[in-house]
């Protein structure tokens, strides 16, 4: 018989504090063990956002098409292209073109006649300090020099004075650049080509464009059907106003470059009123549409350099988003065509080449004649003064302008050209800002 004072070991039966004491140590392994869990859901999520982010990153990314014959024929030219300006480095010019390609689901746009035809050309100049981009349309009934070019059959042009859009259509985008290259000296250092099915896409990604139209337009060739007054336009109305020609103003070539650079200045707007490059959920349509239907160089071929590009400039202030057209007047052998005016065309060509502020018609010069003198003033700090200081330069007059020269004779723009701003309100009645429309 076992002595109630004493405790059998080998009873089996446990002492409560014993017991206790053994307890203990199973707590932190089960809080390890829900640790563990916890930690191992928290990594599959992360990887599933990683795998979901890198996969449409490679969609995004691979919707953009690389342009290597341009980038193969721009080598073989490559002597008879401009240089850069020594000490404008981190300035870009960038040729945006706007395809008429019939093909690629383009086909109820016209007739598939076996090439491509480009109606929209802008040269895009963004500051090297991110302060400004200029966006100068080329018309594309410009009467210029184009250059001997390889042509889609593999043969050679002849130098040839034409029509501007011409370089596209026989020549492709490598005759193109070379040809606004060899017109304004103004080096271009990349290029972008957008066909209709990618403009329409984009304009629906940012929800609608703002128009406004002084009175109503029926064209059934351009599938217009639009009350006057202002308006959000979509997809195929957005791609008929900005095409349309003869059923809007005058039907000229000109009307129809002002109203595409007010529809940019108002798309700019759009686009940075709604955040969208800073919000990723609206961030994403607007990438998609803008590279499923996008050619691009080496150089923004990639979604990582398109928004690097994209993210440099979208602090820009939207007066200094500024669209113009290229000093132009109709050609004297034919009413039908345009011949650049001198020497307001050659100004803007050294502006542009040389990363100098332009203005347009209706902007207050003041703000922009600033903002040259303080890009100036930083630019002969960096020089050691091998230019004179504000006030010195000679003033020359020109057209009826004055135009201040630096000490290095260089001129500095003192014409308004035709264009607008981002900032410019569409229906504005105010005659300053109407004047630049």
């Amino acid at each position: 018989m076992t002595d109630p004072g004493t405790t059998d070991d080998d009873s089996g039966t446990a002492d409560p504090a014993a017991s206790s004491s053994s307890a203990l140590p199973r707590r932190p392994r089960r809080r390890r063990s829900w640790l563990r869990w916890v930690a191992l859901s928290a990594s599959v999520l992360v990887l599933a956002a990683a795998a979901t982010g890198w996969s449409l990153y490679k969609k995004l990314d691979g919707n953009i098409r690389t342009d290597f014959n341009t980038a193969h024929e721009l080598a073989e030219y490559e002597k008879e292209r401009p240089p850069p300006v020594e000490g404008v480095v981190e300035a870009q010019n960038i040729l945006v073109l706007g395809s008429d390609n019939r093909g690629d689901g383009n086909g109820k746009y016209g007739r598939d006649e076996g090439s491509q035809r480009s109606d929209t050309a802008i040269l895009l100049h963004i500051a090297g300090d991110r302060r400004s981009a200029t966006g100068v349309s080329i018309p594309r009934d410009l009467m210029v020099d184009i250059p001997r070019c390889t042509l889609k059959d593999g043969s050679r042009s002849d130098k040839r004075f034409a029509q501007f859009n011409s370089a596209f259509q026989d020549g492709g985008t490598a005759c193109t650049i070379r040809t606004v290259e060899k017109m304004t000296h103004v080096r271009i250092d990349h290029h972008l080509v957008l066909d209709f099915r990618g403009f329409k896409k984009l304009v629906n990604a940012v929800g609608g464009v703002d128009v406004c139209l002084p009175e109503s337009v029926r064209d059934k060739d351009a599938k217009l059907d639009l009350p006057a007054g202002r308006q959000t336009l979509h997809g195929e109305d957005a791609l008929g106003y900005v095409r349309a020609r003869h059923s809007l103003g005058n039907g000229s070539d000109t009307e129809r470059i002002d109203r595409q650079q007010q529809f940019l200045g108002s798309l700019v707007k759009k686009v940075r009123s709604d955040g969208v490059l800073l919000n990723p959920g609206k961030v994403y349509p607007v990438l998609d549409a803008a590279t499923s239907a996008l050619t691009a160089d080496s150089g923004l071929d990639s979604l990582t350099e398109l928004y690097e590009l994209a993210r440099s400039v979208r602090d820009i202030p939207e007066d200094h988003v500024r669209f113009l057209t290229v000093p132009r007047q109709s050609y004297e052998l034919d009413i039908n065509r345009d011949e650049l005016v001198q020497p307001e065309a050659d100004r803007l060509f050294s502006a542009l080449r040389h990363d100098r502020q332009v203005r347009v018609r209706g902007e207050q010069r003041e703000a922009v004649d600033a903002e040259s003198a303080e890009r100036d003033g930083a630019q002969k700090d960096e020089k050691s003064g091998d230019r004179k200081s504000d006030g010195e330069g000679e003033k020359k007059k020109e057209n009826g302008e004055e135009t201040d020269t630096g000490g290095d004779g260089k001129r500095e723009p003192g014409q308004a050209y035709r264009g607008t701003t981002a900032a410019h309100d569409i229906c504005s009645t105010n005659e300053a800002e109407n004047e630049a429309n």
